[in-house]
């Protein structure tokens, strides 16, 4: 089965990001793969205007504790968006299903809590070789999906506030 280009995207479909703050709450765990897709969404952020002071990089431990990462941005900062990047892969035990399930269902509550889009950027693969093509490999880099999804929730979320 095919998986998609995480990194293909239309680019006339992206509104500016040049007046939006961005959190990014990055996994040090597999950090090969994890600083992948830091680079990849900041880079994805900047290209499309976001200034590299409103770009704020953060590291935990590991993919569990990114929805408490992304809750202390939520309550101590001001940014537009958060952006929660981690690599869990697969072992020999159910640590995986807990990790994913819990993480999934802490950015889903944050998002919900704080009224702010907090982007699910989590690979969850079955091997280290799946992870690496999908953090700028073969099938793209996840971060820049990530960044891409976070500039398109913002300005949803502005243009309904606004009255758009």
């Amino acid at each position: 089965m095919a998986t998609k280009d995480l990194s293909a995207y239309d680019m006339e479909k992206v509104p500016s990001a040049e007046n939006m703050k961005f959190g990014i709450v990055v996994s040090e765990w597999n950090y090969e793969v994890t600083g992948a897709l830091a680079r990849g969404a900041v880079d994805t952020l900047k290209k499309h205007g976001a200034k590299d002071e409103h770009i704020v990089v953060k590291h935990v431990p590991g993919s569990f504790e990114l929805t408490l990462g992304g809750q202390l941005f939520a309550e101590n900062t001001d940014v537009d968006a958060i952006l929660l990047l981690g690599c869990v892969i697969q072992g020999e035990t159910r640590h995986f299903d807990f990790i994913c399930q819990g993480v999934a269902q802490g950015a889903t509550h944050l998002n919900m809590k704080f009224n702010l889009p907090v982007i699910f950027g989590v690979l969850t693969t079955d091997n280290q070789q799946q992870a690496l093509d999908r953090a700028g490999g073969k099938h793209g880099n996840k971060g820049d999906e990530a960044a891409i999804t976070a500039i398109k929730m913002v300005a949803l979320q502005q243009g309904l506030e606004n009255g758009e």
